[in-house]
């Protein structure tokens, strides 16, 4: 049904005057009478009686008139909400995760994200960052806070948004403990709490090579997916670990955090904003565009 005849109708109804109606939808009166003539045609019914004295709403025109304003009314939505999804302003944002991101990155940039725009709904998922990416190719998820490196090969693109660095951690009874530094090479005789490969590929690729770097392999004593788990274990006393230094903002009376004072190249890590350019969504290019504007001043300090 041709919203325009719809829109005629109302008009009509609202004015019971075919010249005041044209003049306010700025037409002529023939076109405007040949629409509501084949308005009433597509309904089988009449919306008017027409006489010398005027223009009146039939039975059925004023049982149709309060749907037809309500169908205007839901196509203006439709289009306002087409539009402002169109610019980012409104709609729906997947962001995934990784826990280390949940009490620093994700604090920053979700409520600046939402104040500039409250029309879009944030979906939070926490995963791991290879699990990310693979759902940020599937277009499960819009964007992703990963940590770097990671080692398999993707469609995804990624913005670095935190250059960062390991620091040890070990239990508080470690004879280590006491050293207000250390460097890589005191803990090769030290059990290690190692990340998994298959779920935490990048952060244990750079603790290996890290350690080979120095001169040893490490001695895994247990192994974790998530940060939290590695730190859960170290204060357990089940052994050391290398983890990233924005970490130590979680105190423990049971766990010290020591800066390695001889960390290789291989030792880099960091956080990134993975995307899907080719399928990046207004609200998607808002956050990313947000996310550089945000940690901009942090990477060129760090540089």
């Amino acid at each position: 049904m041709d919203l325009r005849r719809i829109r005629h109708f109302v008009v009509l109804a609202e004015t019971l005057n075919f010249r005041r109606a044209a003049e306010r939808l700025h037409m002529a009166q023939p076109p405007l009478s040949v629409s509501i003539q084949k308005l009433e045609a597509e309904l089988g019914t009449r919306l008017f009686d027409r006489s010398t004295s005027g223009v009146a709403l039939t039975a059925s025109g004023r049982a149709a008139l309060a749907e037809a304003r309500r169908v205007l009314f839901y196509n203006e939505q439709f289009r306002e909400q087409a539009s402002s999804a169109a610019q980012g302003t409104s709609g729906q944002l997947l962001v995934g995760f990784v826990g280390s991101t949940a009490s620093g990155m994700l604090q920053k940039l979700v409520p600046q994200f939402r104040a500039e725009y409250p029309g879009v709904e944030l979906i939070l998922r926490e995963s791991t960052s290879g699990a990310i990416m693979q759902q940020i190719v599937g277009d499960e998820l819009d964007v992703g806070l990963v940590r770097t490196p990671l080692l398999e090969s993707s469609t995804a693109r990624l913005l670095p948004l935190e250059r960062d660095c390991f620091v040890a951690a070990l239990p508080r009874g470690n004879a280590l403990a006491a050293r207000a530094e250390l460097r890589l090479a005191d803990l090769a005789e030290q059990p290690f709490v190692m990340y998994t490969r298959a779920f935490a590929a990048g952060l244990h690729s750079a603790t290996m090579l890290a350690c080979q770097a120095t001169g040893f392999v490490p001695l895994v004593a247990q192994e974790a997916t998530q940060i939290q788990t590695v730190l859960a274990m170290v204060e357990s006393g089940l052994g050391v670990a290398l983890v990233p230094s924005v970490t130590q903002r979680f105190t423990s009376q049971k766990m010290v955090f020591r800066r390695l004072v001889d960390l290789p190249e291989a030792a880099d890590i960091g956080l990134a904003l993975a995307f899907k350019p080719e399928r990046e969504s207004a609200a998607a290019l808002r956050f990313r565009e947000m996310a550089a504007r945000e940690y901009s001043n942090a990477l060129a300090a760090a540089a």
